[in-house]
């Protein structure tokens, strides 16, 4: 018998010769047989195409339709699928499932992916990175939306679209420009502290298995008895952590400026299946005061001295996705997709973010972008929603609200899942926390640094901030940097050239 390898739908015979796979015939999208795809229609052999081809009106109209919005954030990424496996029982934490059993495995898929720059961007650039993981569970899917570093720029979501804004290109030359980017962050003292982070070679990881993963935010665990408690989540990789720096990320662009995808694609078609450890810290609700800043705040991290972090389960991914657009890019996320046993925490930035992911993922895919494969959940989904594009939820039944006398067919809701309840006696206002804190943390994190990570963070800070013309904005940002710790300002001052005396607000606060 013949030894053969079916590769592409080609069969490689042992003979060397090939048989080629039998073809399917080609149709239209409703399923009609196309009988000619090379020539239009036309009315005589010179004459004009006729409106009443079909075939090359459809061909060309999903053509037109092939590319749907890019997400305004997080543009260029990559996914794959794998599984999660529960390291013990947490019942006592929480009611989620995925964490209730020893041993219990859950699918998943996982985007990782660039923040700022827009699809087909370089994957080399600095700028934090998406670490989004949708967990298939028994109780419907649950999204932990993260990035690799454990703070962000801002802590209210009202500031958000200000914040991308500067980021991104500017509206009349279409390029990023770094006097926009730290005009904006000049005014936000609490950014310090990503800051500090995103200048490491942390900015520029070398691939995205060997980066960590953050929650950023807190979030509330709820048990069965309606126990709180306040977690913040953390991926711990296995391959260990591996970073460029500004001249190493130049070079890998040289030769791919896709070589994070490269990366990941080739080791799990190596068999060399990339895991994390995931991990969680608590806080109890009544020991949310008993620090010199605010818990909730996401530009701060809790220091394991405070909250000590406990190893939950892994993380394993090992099939590549098989179609890039149906699988990665319409992969939708939110932090607002949760099971029951968590819930957001009171953190003004993840209370915007509940809304906002939804809301742009409708935009972008439609209203029913949960029910597109890569985003729909492994459980039965019983709603009343309806209609809009692409429904297809098949539901039979002259009842489509709740509650109703009727029992066959209808819905109902189960009390065991109810929020949490807090008490709230409190005046409506708009202001900011009260324990700002804006620079300590920042500072920890410069002194922790070996000498060699300090020179790549101020030559990398200095690097951008030597673009910005306006001397005032570079004046305030290099004061907050001082004011984290006085040796990282110097040496910023130094490194601009800049006249220290010229520079306001250089009071250290180590």
């Amino acid at each position: 018998m013949l030894k053969k390898v079916l590769l592409l739908g080609v069969t490689i015979l042992a003979s060397g010769h090939m048989a080629f796979a039998q073809q399917k015939p080609l149709t239209t999208n409703t399923g009609a047989p196309v009988g000619n795809n090379q020539s239009s229609k036309t009315a005589g052999e010179n004459g004009p195409v006729l409106l009443e081809d079909v075939h090359l009106i459809e061909k060309l109209a999903s053509f037109d339709r092939e590319r749907i919005p890019e997400r305004v954030v997080h543009a260029r990424g990559a996914g794959a699928y794998g599984e999660f496996e529960s390291y013990g029982d947490f019942t006592q934490y929480t009611q989620a499932s995925l964490f209730n059993t020893k041993g219990k495995k859950t699918p998943l898929f996982v985007r990782f992916s660039t923040v700022v720059h827009e699809q087909g961007s370089p994957e080399t650039l600095r700028d934090p990175r998406g670490f989004a993981v949708k967990f298939y569970t028994d109780q419907g899917n649950y999204d932990l939306v993260g990035n690799n570093l454990p703070v962000f720029f801002i802590r209210d979501a009202i500031k958000f679209p200000d914040m991308v804004h500067s980021f991104k290109p500017s509206p009349i030359y279409n390029k990023q420009d770094q006097n926009r980017v730290f005009d904006f962050l000049s005014h936000q003292p609490e950014a310090t502290n990503m800051l500090t982070y995103l200048y490491t070679n942390l900015g520029t990881p070398a691939n995205y298995r060997q980066m960590d993963g953050f929650g950023v935010h807190a979030f509330k665990w709820i048990n069965a008895q309606g126990e709180v408690t306040y977690v913040k989540y953390k991926w711990t990789s296995l391959q260990g952590v591996r970073s460029l720096a500004a001249a190493e990320a130049s070079a890998v662009q040289g030769k791919d400026h896709s070589h994070a995808t490269t990366d990941l694609y080739e080791q799990i078609g190596k068999g060399n299946f990339p895991a994390w450890e995931l991990s969680v810290q608590m806080i109890k609700p009544e020991d949310l005061d008993k620090f010199d800043f605010n818990p909730l705040d996401p530009t701060k991290i809790w220091p394991e001295s405070i909250a000590p972090s406990m190893k939950i389960g892994k993380m394993t991914l090992n099939r590549v996705p098989g179609n890039f657009f149906e699988e990665v890019e319409q992969a939708a996320f939110s932090p607002g997709t949760l099971v029951p046993g968590i819930e957001p925490s009171e953190d003004k930035l993840l209370q915007g973010r509940v809304f906002s992911y939804f809301d742009t993922q409708r935009y972008r895919l439609g209203s029913n972008f949960q029910r597109i494969a890569v985003n729909a959940p492994k459980v039965e989904v019983n709603s009343n929603n309806q209609n809009g594009a692409y429904s297809d939820r098949g539901k039979n039944s002259n009842i489509n609200y709740e509650p109703s006398v009727t029992k066959q067919g209808t819905y109902t809701d189960n009390k065991q899942y109810e929020y949490s309840t807090s008490k709230i006696d409190a005046e409506t206002m708009q202001r900011v926390i009260s324990k700002q804190n804006n620079f300590a943390q920042a500072g920890d994190l410069y002194r922790s640094l070996s000498e060699a990570d300090k020179k790549h963070l101020i030559s990398n800070l200095a690097g951008d901030l030597g673009q910005v013309s306006n001397k005032e904005i570079v004046n305030k940002m290099v004061s907050y940097f001082y004011q984290a710790d006085a040796d990282y300002g110097n040496r910023l001052i130094k490194a601009l050239k800049l006249n220290k005396a010229e520079v306001t607000g250089l009071t250290a606060k180590n």
